[in-house]
């Protein structure tokens, strides 16, 4: 046969994770698997510089490199981006770095909520941490972010506090939400991540109302509007669609879809899951969701594109490790099998850890040191979290009406009649 060619310098493609493993699989279980899982203008912030206890010897090189995505960009009524992605060393380091801290930060959850150190409701994100990292590296904190209740990670991938996020979740004053939000209302004004809601797509019009805002006020911003294939469905999905279309608003309908709607299959529940091509009117596009740079170069895309023509869809093709909350083992509607296949053909981290080691940009053990510390981290985080106090009983009316807000209206004689607030 001919020889390949070479590939262009600087133009690295992805390598599966395991060819070796992929060439021993059951062909029935990874066709069953393939068949349906697999994918077919503000001012930037500064590059993050990688903690120096973290660095070690990983590349902190900020000379570009272009990698190539996956799978290609599967889209409806818009052409899709270039499968070629330019990155850094820094990024991708960056990137194994947050999405590793995400991950022990969410196993650790796990066992604080068997502890019953944390009560109510707990949905763990473990599996889909490249779709938080790879839609923040391609936006600023000026772009505003919603989203439903598997909101722990996003609000890290925002700058959130460890300590914060786990003194949420436990209900102590010192959480970012005061303790009153728990698991389901994370919530960080200053980097316009507004939650964290707990009924099943109640979120999507909520993020069409604040990129009505940011047209409104003509920011040059947008907002990244999350849900998951489980609210796809929904009516309100449709009406927001249409009015965000009719306006041309600048959102993003980000579709997180990891197959599972609580313990319903997919193909259970949607005549047609092909959930980027829902707005029928609105462009979409399928993206490979546990690939950090494909959801990177779809969202800078799509950023792109509502600033000029408005609304369009995102599907991202990912899936959760754990079940769809607590109270769920996750293995009743799903084989063991099938989980373990896709952490080892799919895995996020594992994909950057790949692109780090085959190109030497680190050494396993670099990047074993690294994870070592993030363990330190977190266990460091919780037991700060745990020194903060519950809150004051009086914390329950604070934050319920604004300050010296009142209201005017209009009696029957035509007179304003005005009442001022407690």
């Amino acid at each position: 046969s001919p020889p390949s060619a070479p590939v262009p310098r600087h133009r690295i493609p992805q390598i599966p994770l395991n060819p070796a493993r992929a060439s021993r699989a059951s062909p029935a279980m990874a066709a069953a698997i393939l068949r349906r899982l697999s994918p077919a203008a503000a001012q930037r912030a500064p590059p993050r510089l990688l903690p120096p206890t973290l660095a070690r010897g990983v590349s902190d090189s900020t000379e570009p490199l272009t990698v190539e995505t996956s799978v290609p960009f599967t889209s409806h009524i818009v052409d899709p981006p270039s499968r070629d992605v330019s990155t850094t060393p820094r990024e991708l380091a960056a990137a194994f770095r947050d999405m590793a801290l995400m991950r022990r930060a969410e196993i650790a959850a796990d066992s604080l909520y068997k502890a019953k150190l944390i009560r109510g409701f707990c949905h763990l994100y473990d599996g889909q941490e490249a779709v938080a990292v790879g839609m923040e590296a391609a936006i600023t904190r000026r772009d505003a972010i919603i989203t439903a209740y598997r909101d722990h990670c996003l609000y890290l991938a925002r700058g959130g506090d460890l300590v914060a996020a786990f003194a949420e979740l436990m209900g102590r004053v010192d959480g970012c939400s005061r303790g009153k939000g728990g698991s389901m209302h994370f919530y960080k004004k200053d980097a316009n991540f507004y939650g964290g809601h707990g009924i099943v797509g109640a979120q999507v019009p909520l993020g069409c109302g604040l990129a009505f805002a940011q047209r409104y006020r003509k920011e040059g911003t947008v907002t990244f509007d999350l849900y998951g294939d489980g609210a796809a469905n929904q009516g309100q999905l449709f009406e927001a669609l249409n009015m965000a279309a009719l306006w041309k608003l600048p959102v993003i309908l980000v579709c997180e879809n990891n197959h599972y709607g609580m313990g319903t299959a997919e193909w259970k529940a949607s005549k047609s899951p092909a959930y980027y091509k829902r707005g029928d009117y609105v462009p979409g596009l399928k993206v490979d969701g546990m690939d950090f740079l494909a959801v990177k170069q779809a969202c800078k895309f799509a950023k792109e594109h509502v600033l000029e023509n408005g609304p369009i869809i995102l599907e991202m093709d990912t899936y959760r490790y754990h079940g769809h909350s607590m109270s769920d083992p996750g293995s009743t509607y799903r084989t063991r099998d099938e989980i373990a296949g896709i952490r080892q053909e799919r895995d996020p981290i594992e994909r950057v850890r790949k692109l780090l080691l085959t190109h030497d940009l680190a050494t396993a053990q670099e990047l074993k040191d690294m994870e070592k510390e993030i363990r330190k981290e977190v266990d460091t985080a919780i037991a700060k979290a745990k020194e903060s106090p519950m809150p004051d009983t009086s914390e329950l009316f604070k934050n319920v009406y604004v300050n010296d807000c009142g209201l005017e209206s209009f009696g029957v004689d035509r007179k304003v009649v005005r009442t001022v607030l407690p």
